[in-house]
């Protein structure tokens, strides 16, 4: 890897600094997004621990009383982007969505300490409360029948926005009739056909009226919204960061939540077994309500490796998913299966490869043995980037870069595995 793209990475995140927390890319993405601080954290760790910290302390800042982290931060009213806090009204300060997104802060944390000094460890500390509560809030507002499973309200929840996951989900929601003549913004920016679809976005602005007009109680839309299902992905990644957030407090002397942290990770593991999907063998989105699986199968899937979730006889079979996917596929890992009549190699979550979930599927499958795997998929990523740029996403069939440009998770991501002969 050539200095010339750690430097030009290294801008990408400085160019998107705002005063102490980044945009995922000007214009498009004009805020600050939960999933996308914390990886830009991860990315400003080579060279600037300090900046790295300041991204996470500034997105806790807009933690709510009831612990979550809201997916978006409106530290003001953009007109590039919609909806905005206009259309949200979540009467925070500052303004912000009114759902979160993966949680993934736990473990860029426990990252930064492992790789960190006594400094880190003690800002660590100091997150750490915040870090407890954002967890407790998944596990209760998001599961409030205590089964272990975590439902997602909106498809936006889940970071995976027009994933073929929701299909089924979305396709019971009755579009509001008064959502009026609003202009969508993203479409300026970025081709229309790599972004979801106008029926998806009346759907998706559907969901956020409902929670609108019902105050943002998230128990209440958990439980009574139209749209509830289990998504893969959060609940591997919630699994994840639900162990490290355990190794952090035992790396802190912090010992009156261990057993609550431990009670989270079994009672997941077992829950996780029902998003197994035996028709296609592999793990699955599902209707918490009717039960009914996606049919298909996405990148989150290969995030069981990454959660330690998976039996050894799953494994396996996520392994010969992913030989087969990549037999077809040539940049890993698309975010769906191309052997799927839904599969779109350039829409959004729809097909094409994402560098973050790429360092997530590659780390786990790394830790579980599966090294062959890991290599090809780190080697991808670097590949992409070298030959198409900073995107925000590639064509897993052709290399193209598609998206927003100059994009910061791209960015970070490149940094952290730029001088890694190998998936750590």
């Amino acid at each position: 890897m050539s200095g010339s793209f750690k430097e030009k990475a290294k801008s990408i995140l400085k160019s998107n600094d705002r005063g102490g927390f980044t945009v995922p890319t000007s214009n498009l993405y004009p805020y600050q997004w939960n999933w996308d601080s914390a990886f830009a954290a991860l990315g400003f760790a080579t060279f600037d621990r300090n900046r790295a910290w300041c991204e996470l302390e500034l997105l806790f800042e807009a933690q709510w009383e009831d612990g979550m982290l809201p997916h978006i931060v409106f530290r003001n009213d953009d007109p590039r982007y919609f909806p905005g806090p206009s259309f949200w009204q979540s009467g925070t300060t500052p303004p912000t969505s009114g759902h979160s997104q993966p949680p993934v802060t736990a473990s860029i944390v426990w990252s930064l300490v492992q790789s960190g000094d006594h400094s880190d460890l003690e800002r660590a500390r100091k997150l750490f409360p915040s870090l407890l509560k954002f967890h407790n809030w998944f596990h209760c507002a998001r599961d409030p029948d205590g089964t272990g499973l975590i439902g997602i309200i909106h498809p936006w929840e889940s970071g995976r926005d027009n994933s073929p996951d929701w299909d089924f989900g979305m396709a019971g929601i009755e579009v509001a009739d008064d959502l009026g003549d609003y202009k969508r913004q993203d479409t300026n920016f970025v081709d229309a056909e790599e972004r979801p679809t106008s029926d998806q976005y009346d759907r998706y602005l559907t969901l956020i009226k409902f929670g609108r007009e019902h105050n943002w109680d998230q128990q209440l839309i958990t439980k009574k919204g139209p749209f509830l299902v289990a998504d893969p992905g959060i609940n591997f990644i919630l699994m994840r960061a639900d162990r490290d957030l355990l190794q952090l407090a035992g790396r802190l002397g912090i010992e009156d939540c261990k057993e609550t942290i431990e009670s989270w990770i079994a009672k997941s593991r077992e829950a996780c077994r029902s998003l197994w999907n035996p028709d296609i063998e592999c793990y699955a989105a599902r209707d918490m309500r009717s039960g009914q699986f996606s049919e298909g199968i996405s990148s989150a899937a290969m995030l069981a490796f990454y959660a330690d979730a998976g039996s050894e006889r799953e494994y396996e079979k996520l392994a010969r998913h992913a030989e087969e996917i990549l037999q077809i596929a040539k940049y890993a890992f698309p975010s769906w299966d191309p052997r799927h009549d839904r599969f779109d190699s350039r829409r959004y979550w729809r097909g094409p490869t994402w560098a973050i979930m790429n360092y997530m599927i590659a780390e786990g499958m790394a830790e579980q043995g599966f090294d062959d795997l890991a290599a090809r998929i780190h080697q991808d990523t670097l590949q992409l980037i070298q030959t198409s740029g900073f995107c925000e996403y590639f064509d897993p069939i052709t290399g193209d870069g598609l998206g927003g440009q100059l994009f910061t998770w791209t960015a970070a991501i490149l940094l952290v595995l730029a001088d890694s002969s190998s998936v750590k």
